[in-house]
């Protein structure tokens, strides 16, 4: 077991539930002396109450060892509310459709905050057939790389896997594509949305000030 649970994370979560420490002490059958034990770290819970615990805070057991009570708002499970989490370690890519808690390598994950694509990171989309054929403007060296694209619509995300001295490119199934993301291994989560009128037409736009522009008039007139 790489974490276990710290007498902070039991306070944060009783006091979440509006609970004393008797009344947790009484749901596991210990004293309330030992519950204050456990608080103020002079000792740990024996593992076999790590599922009592849990079951007393109305968690799951990997969100009372991470300490954080995941809410998750998705519960209709729109892929458009996708998370990415990405492991610092490996590079293990990791989606969801909901907040989770994941670990890899002994690390917690925490989910990829997509920021717009800007200058360095532009994603140029064309329509071809019926598929969009994607372009990241971006080296692909060994340090510096694209490491996955993603297509995402409401009811589904389609991932591609990119490798260092290959190609910043993928082609996915338009399917009510709705957005794309992709990650930069030193910079992070980028997403581009799709746009009406723009990204549907059998032509991409490479020049960055002009499908700002577009995106703006698109705005206007689909927003």
């Amino acid at each position: 077991m790489n974490q276990y649970i710290t007498g902070t994370a039991i306070r944060e979560l009783r006091e979440k539930k509006k609970m004393t420490q008797l009344q947790l002490a009484e749901l596991l059958k210990v004293s309330d002396k030992t519950v204050s034990k456990w608080e103020t770290a002079k000792g740990y819970p024996d593992i076999t109450l790590l599922e009592p615990i849990a079951k007393a805070f109305g968690i799951s057991l990997p969100e009372l060892l991470s300490g954080n009570r995941i809410r998750n708002a998705n519960v209709s499970a729109n892929m458009l509310r996708s998370k990415f989490y990405v492991c610092p370690v490996c590079g293990n890519a990791i989606h969801s459709m909901g907040e989770a808690v994941i670990h890899c390598h002994g690390v917690q994950l925490l989910p990829a905050e997509a920021e717009q694509t800007d200058e360095n990171h532009m994603a140029f989309i064309e329509r071809v057939e019926d598929e969009y054929y994607v372009r990241i403007d971006h080296e692909m060296t060994r340090t510096h790389y694209i490491s996955f694209m993603a297509a995402v619509s409401s009811d589904r995300c389609q991932m591609v896997k990119l490798y260092p001295e290959g190609e910043a490119e993928a082609r996915f199934k338009i399917c009510g594509v709705r957005r794309i993301c992709f990650y930069c291994n030193r910079d992070g989560l980028f997403s581009q949305d799709v746009v009406k009128g723009i990204d549907d037409k059998e032509s991409g736009y490479d020049d960055t000030q002009e499908r700002r522009e577009l995106e703006q008039a698109a705005d206007m007139l689909f927003g």
